[in-house]
């Protein structure tokens, strides 16, 4: 965060999640809607206000891996996959793995698996960082519009009522990737 007013805006935004509010944030490459993905009624407003599928399922973002395991079924995967799937990686790739039993209903939809992604971008590091666990992160945008990539176009998409951060998405043209952590099938090419 660069300045005064920056740090205030963090603030908000982690006080909003923490409040079951959903937020407007800058992503790898577009505005992502997020909120606390333990609370039920946050992620049903956030669907609400998206106009989409609960079944769909959705994705967590985390500023390290060790806030998946709440939600991960660690005993899927290798370590030599984990060290694999979390490692550093210039594309942001969302993987695909085997959901906790105890992984609540209203993130995976109609899936025994959840998508995950450890994101390497400085402003979802500090906000994930500052929540202190993984926020659910979906395109800003209402189902079947193209993904925001600018605040204004979150505004005129979702209205000014809208928790917001005002800062420039990353340098990715796309959304992330989506691969099956356990096949390596392609499901979205980034």
């Amino acid at each position: 965060m660069k300045n005064k007013k920056q740090k205030s805006s963090l603030k908000s935004m982690v006080q909003a999640l923490k409040n079951a509010k959903v937020i407007a944030y800058p992503t790898e490459s577009v505005f992502g809607l997020g909120c606390d993905p333990d609370s039920e009624t946050a992620v049903h407003a956030l669907l609400e206000l998206k106009k989409r599928s609960w079944g769909k399922g959705l994705i967590l973002i985390a500023a390290k891996y060790e806030q998946l395991l709440p939600y991960i079924d660690r005993t899927k995967l290798s370590e030599k996959k984990i060290e694999q799937l979390f490692s550093y990686n210039e594309t942001p790739i969302t993987w695909i793995i085997p959901a906790k039993i105890t992984t609540p209903r209203w993130l995976i939809g109609h899936f025994s698996t959840i998508a995950v992604r450890v994101s390497h971008y400085s402003f979802i590091q500090i906000l994930c960082s500052e929540f202190g666990k993984p926020i659910v992160s979906t395109s800003a945008n209402l189902s079947g519009l193209k993904p925001c990539r600018t605040a204004q176009e979150v505004r005129l998409q979702f209205g000014d009522d809208l928790l917001l951060i005002d800062e420039a998405v990353g340098t990715s043209l796309q959304p992330s990737e989506i691969r099956d952590a356990l096949t390596n099938q392609l499901f979205r090419q980034g």
